[in-house]
């Protein structure tokens, strides 16, 4: 299996995106907690999730606790996973989403992950989306304080430019270990976000690498070259997708969500397909 790195660690070239199972249309727990189990099984260890990932007002952090049970629930051994969550970012509950940066509200929003996760300290820790209203610097000067205080081990950022970025790196310094950003076939305008994390030796978190939930399915179909390589290979069009976003560079690790066990061991599959340099040079101009 593949690994690639997030600051210290060294994690599954491809991640678990849990948003799918929180937000609307999201399958029953026991779907759920059986997609996550699978991951592991395929040898997943980094699983991405927010506070914000939920559907109803009155369950903020849906998907923290959901993952919290299913990591409790598994029989083998989850010591390597990590476990990667946001905070900055809400759903009031009526499908919209706000931003709130200011610095008391990341630490309170941290200290609401940490209860539902049933941790002492959070892996990888993500301001989730810049605040307009906020200065960038207090926002990530909350991430320097729970550096500090211990409560989270690792520093992210996410829906970030390169501005942002290098902000962020020149107040956290080898803290800041990740960036993630909307990233696929259809939404190509954080490239040069990908290439800065790779100058800095930073891992970037592609988001929705799939296309999104409601488009991921007919990926093959939007993309020709992704299905017809895919073809030749014997592989499904999102295998594809996600082999050629790993070659782009080696900080990049996908974190497609998934709602069924056969679409996450899919995806892992992945990191073992190997594409040639014409493939990619097709699915680039793709």
């Amino acid at each position: 299996m593949q690994t690639r790195r997030i600051g210290d660690l060294a994690v599954g070239a491809i991640g678990l995106g849990g948003m799918p199972m929180s937000i609307e249309g999201r399958p029953d727990e026991a779907r759920s907690v059986a997609t996550i189990h699978a991951a592991l099984d395929a040898g997943v260890t980094l699983i991405d999730t927010a506070d914000s990932y939920h559907r109803d007002a009155n369950e903020v952090g849906h998907n923290e606790s959901l993952i919290a049970r299913a990591l409790a629930s598994y029989g083998g051994d989850t010591s390597d996973v990590l476990v990667a969550t946001k905070g900055g970012h809400l759903r009031p509950g009526d499908g919209s989403w706000t931003q709130n940066g200011s610095p008391d509200y990341v630490k309170q929003a941290c200290e609401g992950s940490l209860k539902r996760l049933g941790v002492d300290a959070i892996g990888l820790y993500q301001f989730h989306r810049p605040d307009p209203r906020v200065p960038y610097a207090d926002s990530i000067g909350a991430l320097r304080e729970l550096l500090a205080e211990g409560k989270i081990l690792r520093a992210g950022i996410s829906n970030a430019n390169p501005a942002q970025i290098r902000a962020a790196r020149e107040i956290l310094g080898p803290s800041l270990v990740s960036v993630q950003n909307q990233f696929s076939p259809t939404f190509r305008s954080s490239e040069a976000e990908l290439y800065l994390c790779n100058e800095l030796g930073l891992a970037f978190l592609p988001w929705s690498p799939l296309g999104g939930i409601t488009h991921a399915a007919g990926l093959g179909d939007r993309f020709a070259a992704y299905a017809e390589i895919g073809a030749a290979h014997g592989v499904s069009p999102q295998q594809v997708c996600l082999a050629w976003m790993l070659a782009k560079a080696p900080v990049v690790i996908p974190i497609p969500g998934s709602t069924r066990p056969e679409t996450i061991r899919d995806s892992v599959a992945a990191e073992r397909l190997e594409l040639g340099a014409e493939e990619l040079a097709r699915l680039d101009a793709a």
